[in-house]
């Protein structure tokens, strides 16, 4: 990888109840990605990068990750939460709908501190992390996806994801 003097890492949704249709496939699929996720952290520690969790709000509208992660865990959540929950030195925005950046500050952040690269990981790759990585192209931003730190509730459809970020928004892809 390039400098990294201008990235962020961004986390979209990776505390979630998984209580929806669909939500235990996403989970097992969550699961399979959960060590990648854990050294993707862990490289923007060691790195000194920030890190910026976006998550949907669960109708709670706080920006308090406490809360979020306290309605969220259950016997099924547990273990992803934990491992993957934000630190006090991070950032965390919740997010209305689907992109990380409409109708949040993200893009206020990531100018405040000069990134203008983002590595994106999390779920649901079909869904939220294409949306916001369509949005982070909009604003030329360089984007970095390793395709084994998303996942979707699909196989197919989170394979497709990557091809459209590839293909269209000029993602890296390559694997952590």
């Amino acid at each position: 990888m390039r400098n990294l003097d201008d990235t962020a890492v961004l986390f979209v949704d990776l505390i979630n109840d998984f209580n929806f249709v669909g939500g235990e496939k996403l989970l097992s699929n969550t699961m399979e990605i959960l060590p990648n996720l854990i050294k993707l952290k862990s490289f923007a520690i060691e790195n000194d990068l920030p890190v910026i969790y976006v998550n949907d709000h669960y109708g709670l509208w706080q920006a308090d990750f406490n809360k979020i992660i306290e309605y969220c865990t259950n016997e099924n959540s547990k273990e992803l939460i934990e491992s993957m929950k934000p630190d006090d030195s991070d950032y965390f925005l919740i997010k209305p709908q689907h992109s990380a950046f409409f109708q949040t500050p993200l893009q206020s952040l990531l100018t405040d501190l000069n990134r203008n690269t983002l590595i994106i990981a999390g779920i649901a790759g079909d869904i939220c992390i294409l949306f916001t990585a369509k949005d982070a192209y909009m604003y030329q931003m360089d984007l970095y996806i390793p395709k084994n730190c998303m996942a979707s509730e699909e196989k197919e459809n989170n394979d497709y994801a990557l091809y459209l970020m590839r293909s269209v928004m000029k993602a890296d892809i390559d694997p952590i």
